[in-house]
């Protein structure tokens, strides 16, 4: 018995060491994947969708508080493949931290479910998540780095605007699809297949064509992101939101279709509205879409339920369930006859 309970003492140090480089990695390799596709505001070089903001916030979520300094090792990689840290890595550390795990605690405080069943989880990750939380980690960032001399103060509001808007959109965009994947329990059915590829097969023609146009036709996303809620509800419909989101970011980097001709600061409000308003049309339909399944399938349990105790009942009462009058009677009574 002492030897068990001194494996498992062994194990609990070595499985925190695991989990903590685990979510370093993740949190790192996230982070060079979203410095692939920069923009420049004012001087300050930022990415349109962070995605190492979602990546800490799902494993908050799935992991619980105790992985929160493996969000602040996978940040310090991320700083030390940038260059030489200076001080400002401290208040980088700190923001990068402090974002997701506000978000943590205030969804924790609302009773949030990682699966979005209910349109108060989607609303939940969108107001408290994104837009709230990343406003402390994006703060905590630019304030640094002006401090440091390396931003200038007059364009504080455009800066920070881009980086809270970036930070946001990697909660929007990449919490929910991590979250979908780990709640994932197999793949979809022989049956739907044909009309998986061929959602895939639109989205993989339609996508690129609607972001690289130069006839601005970004709007031809929607339809395809509503097949994929009504079809396969937050799966379908995250997936296709961040191949778009991708895809649209890749375009306002080049400078090429809807993003062509328009100045830096115009380029990053028209994506960054374009990436919002696909995450929430995603996010908020497949969440009431799931709520309204979900209401269906209890209303209808509770309808078998009462049907089987309605059977139940009929069957005592139905003459055949009932013993025939002479049994009931006494037996001298029935002698006498």
């Amino acid at each position: 018995m002492a030897g068990v309970v001194g494996n498992q003492e062994l194990r609990r140090p070595a499985v925190l060491a695991l989990r903590t480089l685990a979510v370093a990695t993740c949190y790192y390799a996230a982070g060079r994947l979203g410095l692939l596709c920069r923009l420049t505001v004012e001087g300050a070089v930022f990415t349109p969708v962070y995605p190492s903001t979602g990546v800490a916030l799902a494993c908050l979520l799935v992991f619980g508080l105790g992985c929160w300094p493996g969000i602040t090792l996978g940040a310090l990689f991320l700083v030390l493949s940038l260059g030489a840290p200076g001080p400002d890595a401290v208040g980088i550390l700190l923001g990068n931290t402090a974002g997701p795990v506000c978000a943590y605690l205030m969804l924790r405080r609302v009773g949030f479910r990682p699966d979005l069943s209910r349109l108060r989880d989607g609303l939940a990750l969108v107001f408290l998540g994104a837009l709230a939380a990343m406003v402390i980690s994006s703060g905590i960032d630019v304030v640094t780095l002006i401090l440091a001399g390396k931003l200038d103060t007059t364009h504080f509001w455009p800066i920070w605007l881009a980086w809270w808007v970036g930070d946001a959109m990697g909660v929007l965009i990449v919490t929910p699809v991590l979250l979908v994947l780990f709640e994932t329990r197999g793949p979809p059915s022989l049956a739907r297949w044909k009309e998986v590829l061929a959602l895939a097969a639109v989205a993989a023609v339609l996508v690129p064509v609607a972001t690289h146009s130069s006839l601005s036709a970004l709007f031809l996303v929607y339809p395809l992101l509503i097949w994929a809620a009504l079809r396969f509800r937050l799966a379908g419909s995250m997936l296709c939101a961040l191949f778009a989101s991708v895809t649209a970011t890749v375009a306002a980097t080049d400078g090429v279709g809807a993003f062509a001709r328009l100045s830096p600061v115009g380029v990053m409000l028209k994506l960054q509205l374009f990436n919002g308003s696909l995450a929430l049309t995603a996010l908020l339909l497949s969440a009431v879409i799931t709520e309204q399944h979900n209401t269906r399938r209890s209303v209808a349990e509770a309808c078998k339920e009462l049907a089987e105790v309605l059977e139940h009942l009929t069957a005592h009462d139905s003459p055949a369930g009932r013993a025939p009058p002479e049994a009931a009677e006494p037996r001298s009574e029935r002698g006498t006859r």
